[in-house]
């Protein structure tokens, strides 16, 4: 959180919802082959944003820039699993912007099943630990 002269505390949680990329995901060779459309969510915290203050864009979050990286982690490889697509994509935002928690939401809003489904999705959560290393084991 960043902390103010004022006493007042703010923090800054970016949200990009139904990002829609054509992508070539899934568990069949014909999802991978053919491709089909997915839907993304992202959330995460901008840790440090003086845009709060300042109002200067230089100062908080480009949203081109985050969706550039999500399509280029849904784009440059296949994945069979949405879980394995939404952990890449997390775990790249909080490289790039040093979040402490990001939420990405994978969904396919026309999921090869025969059933009438409205979409199938699956939601990773990141969140940072600071746990202390151990130094090895204590000594009796």
């Amino acid at each position: 959180m960043e902390s103010h002269e004022n006493g007042i505390e703010s923090s800054v949680e970016v949200e990009l919802r139904g990002l829609s990329i054509y992508t070539h995901h899934g568990v069949s060779d014909s999802e991978q082959e053919v491709g089909q459309r997915l839907e993304f969510d992202v959330s995460f915290d901008v840790p440090d944003c003086d845009a709060v203050l300042t109002d200067r864009i230089e100062d908080t979050v480009d949203y081109g820039d985050v969706c550039d990286i999500v399509t280029l982690a849904a784009t440059e490889r296949s994945y069979r699993t949405l879980e394995r697509l939404a952990q890449v994509i997390g775990q790249r935002l909080m490289e790039r912007y040093g979040c402490a928690s990001v939420r990405v939401r994978a969904a396919k809003p026309e999921p090869p099943l025969p059933l009438a489904i409205q979409e199938v999705a699956v939601e990773v959560v990141h969140e940072r630990t600071d746990e202390p290393e151990e130094d090895g084991p204590e000594e009796v």
